[in-house]
């Protein structure tokens, strides 16, 4: 059982194909006018809610998280083995309701809003054939993505949806090798300084607890709100955005004192399994 839980433009900078200047208006449902996206929210984990993707733009979130096990030639979507059901692939649950939604808002995934969602794709499997499998089932879909031209240090050409590579590290090589690349890498704490242009790393990730004994209790320590902001730093520097996961994700006051300080340190994505929660406390946030 499986649980259940175009309008592109070329830019020089890898760091816009993640962003976006958000105008009036927005519809959840790609029709009618409602709240502004949320640029900061990131949906760890999405396939698990009741309804993949559709739940987190309900919300307004503006970056979603599949993992993907390449399996018989298909790319099925799940957290672990046990869960993989054939019928639960990258293009049923993502790829295809984005398109559909793409073309119905004119291009954009939000009506009204020139925001690029962020599509971050975990490689569970073996990073090279599952990135190469990856790469030909992207292909359909190019009206929409955000795709580099030119190799590593090429321009990149933003559009509604930007994928980023996230997972097994073998996948780093293909993708280094591409001419035509439609999607992007995400990076770690080692990469930061690296030289490598975010038009291949727009996106720097960690684990919160190997960088940060903090959780939310009390004040943060001065030396590690201090190391926060000079990880966020020197990304914003090199033009690449940031995102923790394994943040404490239990209502309560210690996640919201820790959201603060993401918000506090300008950290650009804030990590959830709590759609409504997160929304909540953005929207609420000043």
């Amino acid at each position: 059982m499986v649980r259940r839980t175009r309008r592109a433009f070329v830019v020089t900078l890898g760091a816009a194909v993640a962003g976006g200047i958000a105008a009036p208006a927005y519809a959840s449902s790609g029709s009618g006018r409602g709240k502004p996206p949320l640029a900061r929210a990131h949906a760890h984990n999405d396939y698990e809610h009741p309804h993949p993707l559709t739940d987190a733009l309900s919300h307004g979130f503006g970056s979603v998280e599949a993992d993907i096990w390449l399996v018989d030639g298909q790319l099925l979507v799940a957290h672990d083995a046990e869960d993989l059901d054939p019928t639960r692939t990258l293009e049923s649950l993502y790829l295809d309701p984005l398109a559909r939604r793409v073309k119905q808002n004119g291009g954009r995934v939000y009506r009204g809003h020139d925001l690029t969602l962020q599509l971050l794709i975990d490689i569970k499997t073996a990073g090279e054939p599952t990135y190469l499998e990856l790469a030909k089932r992207l292909r359909p879909y190019h009206s929409m993505l955000s795709t580099a031209h030119g190799g590593v240090g090429g321009r990149v050409r933003r559009s509604a949806v930007t994928a980023v590579i996230s997972g097994d590290r073998g996948a780093r090589a293909p993708m280094e090798a591409e001419r035509v690349r439609r999607a992007f890498y995400d990076g770690r704490l080692e990469d930061l300084g690296s030289g490598v242009p975010a038009s291949f790393i727009p996106l720097i990730s960690s684990n919160w607890t190997q960088s940060f004994s903090w959780l939310g209790a009390g004040q943060m320590p001065s030396a590690e709100r201090e190391k926060l902001r000079q990880i966020v730093g020197s990304a914003h520097a090199d033009g690449q955005r940031v995102r923790f996961w394994a943040t404490p994700d239990v209502a309560g006051a210690e996640r919201e004192a820790l959201w603060r300080e993401l918000l506090a340190a300008d950290v650009d994505y804030i990590n959830t399994d709590d759609l409504a929660g997160l929304e909540n406390f953005l929207r609420g946030a000043h």
